[in-house]
């Protein structure tokens, strides 16, 4: 039997069944939509971040390995854009220039090879952007990373009809930061338009870390620069130091090796009279002159510099070069490729004209002249430390011949070096056994012809048969520093000496001594208080004591040189000015200082009858002593011609051989005994060959 359903029952069984089921089925889809959807944004985030973590990771991995900062430059525009998926990419690095900066193409582009870039590269790739102006001028500005939603409507894009052209839209630019300062900026477009939301958000903060990471790498890579440089340059003057000038002459050294003709020649420059100026007027004055030497040895060796004002001087075609600074007042000039040592001996004629003009130090104008030894690359070097070795003894031999002087090596001068090892040697031993001995010549009143005073001069009693004279020692005296011991020997044994004559003999007006005072000794800060001692050890009358000096003594510090004088001064010291007339005293400071005799150079007598340039200087000579009211010495007087015509000049003084050579205390004590002390010829002979 069939039992039917009732529809009622159907009603409300089966309806309301299937509406809940859809409904279920409804929610039950729409959470796992939203669960995939979900997950799908949280594995893309994860995707994104995985995707940051490995360009961060790759950039990083690169600056460790790269050679240069232009290198993770490249490879970082590369990654961005790979990983971005723009088409363009670009880094522009920081130019300073004084107080202006601005932004020039790196040379490092991703996809500017494609042609609708082209007009888009070359704009961008020709002018410096004003570091405040365009996308990348505002990154430098606001050191951060900015964007351009659309270049093509920016009215401040002055690239933005060349961006429409190419098809771009977008931009974005990031600084790269090193020690706080922007050193470069990237950029990168797109053809799509660009939005501020939270991809773009994260992709300006991804750009920040990699512009801090390749800060980094640029900060590194800067401090080991430095490192690199410091290492190899002066401090003081910037200039290649002496390992990197050695490194340079090496390179040379085996280039000539290998090719004959790759010549090369070296230059060693040494300052004359630097230690006076330093001494004098103190380091920071010397540091002051040491950078205007080095400036001006730069212009010397540049070919597009034109020295000197001669209408005939010209500029020279200087090969390539090195220039460098030893240390103290010395550098040194490497020229490659020269052909012939005339060349380097052009480059010293340039430097020497350089130097002439004075340096102004302090307010003060500072002569300087440098002296400069040459050696070529013919002489048959193997090692660098033997070219400087042969270049330094030119330089010592250019020294010798007067300063302000260059000389070219030759092999003979490797002999005068041992030489002057041995005399080196010699003279300490001598200081120690006390081998060396006054000779005084007598300085005689012309026109009465009486012996006024004599100067001391020192000898070296080398042996019982050997007698050295200073111009065969007191070079290497003076380069050592032994000048110093030697010269407050002589000092004090002249002041002994010159005590024991006036107990000995008296007279209405006491005898003078005259002692020269080195450069050297001149400088030292106890001169005065040495100077003093000695008197009142001695017990001789300062009054009775001219220290002679020099023209280029007394214009080294003119302003300490005064100082001296007067003190000394103060104490009874007299002053004279040896050799006047071969240095370059400025006669407007002569009158300051507190002179009392003037010393004509023999150069100047000897010949002034034949020689009416001779014979003018001598006059001017004497007519300025006589306006200052000084007394004048004529040295050198070896004939009678000379003495007349002196006598007849009104000079007041002669020293020379037609009076007396330098004589033993004995004999000269033998001299003082002749009535009068009228100095005649042919006794002083007969006394001189007694000494004989």
């Amino acid at each position: 039997m069939r039992i039917s359903t009732p529809p009622y029952f159907t009603q409300m069984t089966i309806k309301p069944d299937t509406a809940a089921h859809a409904v279920e089925i409804e929610k039950l889809t729409q959470s796992l939509v939203r669960e995939r959807d979900a997950r799908l944004q949280s594995d893309a985030r994860l995707e994104g971040r995985l995707r940051q973590l490995q360009l961060l990771e790759a950039v990083a991995a690169a600056a460790n390995q790269a050679d240069s900062v232009d290198a993770i430059l490249q490879f970082s525009v590369d990654e961005i854009c790979r990983y971005t998926g723009w088409a363009l990419g670009h880094c522009y690095h920081v130019r300073k220039a004084g107080k202006q900066t601005a932004l020039v193409s790196a040379g490092i582009w991703h996809g500017a090879m494609r042609s609708e870039f082209s007009a888009f590269h070359s704009l961008t790739s020709n002018p410096a952007f004003q570091a405040h102006k365009d996308l990348p001028g505002r990154a430098f500005k606001e050191a951060a990373p900015v964007w351009i939603v659309n270049i093509g409507v920016d009215r401040d894009a002055p690239r933005a009809d060349a961006a429409r052209a190419a098809g771009i839209r977008a931009g974005i630019a990031f600084p790269v930061l090193s020690g706080g300062e922007v050193v470069a900026v990237l950029e990168f477009f797109s053809s799509r338009v660009l939005s501020l939301d939270d991809h773009l958000l994260r992709l300006m903060s991804l750009m920040r870390q990699i512009g801090s990471r390749i800060g980094r790498v640029a900060e590194r890579r800067r401090n080991e620069l430095r490192l690199m440089h410091e290492a190899s340059h002066d401090a003081l003057t910037g200039l290649p130091n002496r390992t990197l000038f050695l490194q340079q002459l090496d390179l040379a050294l085996q280039r000539q090796w290998e090719d004959d003709n790759a010549g090369f020649a070296v230059l060693f420059i040494d300052l004359d009279r630097f230690k006076i100026i330093n001494d004098s007027l103190g380091h920071l004055a010397g540091d002051r002159m040491i950078i205007q030497v080095a400036a001006r040895l730069k212009n010397a060796v540049r070919p597009d510099v034109v020295i000197g004002t001669s209408s005939v001087e010209t500029a020279v075609a200087v090969p390539a070069y090195t220039l460098a600074r030893m240390g103290g007042d010395e550098f040194t000039v490497l020229l490659r490729n020269i052909s012939d040592v005339s060349e380097a001996e052009r480059i010293a004629e340039r430097i020497q004209l350089a130097l002439a003009l004075p340096f102004l130090i302090r307010d003060q104008e500072i002569y300087a002249s440098a002296s400069i030894g040459i050696v070529f690359s013919d002489v048959g070097h193997t090692l660098a430390d033997e070219v400087l070795r042969d270049a330094d003894l030119a330089l010592y031999r250019a020294k010798a011949a007067g300063k302000n002087h260059y000389e070219v090596f030759d092999r003979s001068m490797r002999k005068g070096a041992v030489s002057r090892l041995t005399i080196e040697t010699a003279l300490r031993h001598a200081l120690k056994n006390n081998e060396f001995v006054l000779h005084y010549q007598p300085i005689i009143e012309l026109q009465a012809g009486t012996i006024v005073g004599v100067e001391a001069l020192v000898r070296w009693q080398r042996g019982p048969e050997e007698l050295v004279y200073p111009g065969d020692f007191i070079d290497v005296a003076e380069d050592t520093g032994l000048i110093l011991h030697i010269g407050m020997w002589v000092l004090r044994e002249a002041c002994r000496q010159m005590h024991a004559w006036h107990r000995q003999f008296s007279r209405a007006k006491p005898l003078t001594i005259s002692v020269n005072i080195s450069p050297r000794q001149f400088v030292q800060p106890n001169l005065v208080d040495q100077i003093q001692q000695i008197i009142h050890e001695t017990g001789i009358d300062p009054n009775t004591l001219r220290l002679e000096i020099t023209e280029s003594v007394t214009m080294g510090d003119v302003e300490r040189t005064i100082k001296i004088l007067s003190q000394l001064r103060a104490l009874g010291v007299r002053f004279s000015i040896d050799d006047f007339g071969t240095g370059y005293s400025s006669l407007s400071y002569l009158h300051r200082f507190p002179l009392d005799v003037l010393k004509i150079d023999r150069s100047f007598v000897m010949g002034m009858k034949e020689d009416k340039e001779r014979l003018q200087i001598v006059e001017t000579i004497m007519t300025l002593a006589r306006n200052l009211g000084i007394e004048v010495v004529a040295e050198g007087t070896e004939t009678e011609m000379q003495v007349d015509h002196l006598r007849n000049l009104g000079c007041d003084f002669g020293q020379g051989f037609f009076f007396s050579r330098a004589l033993a205390a004995e004999t000269i004590t033998d001299l003082l005994y002749v009535p009068h002390h009228v100095l005649e010829t042919a006794y002083v002979n007969s006394l001189q060959a007694l000494e004989e």
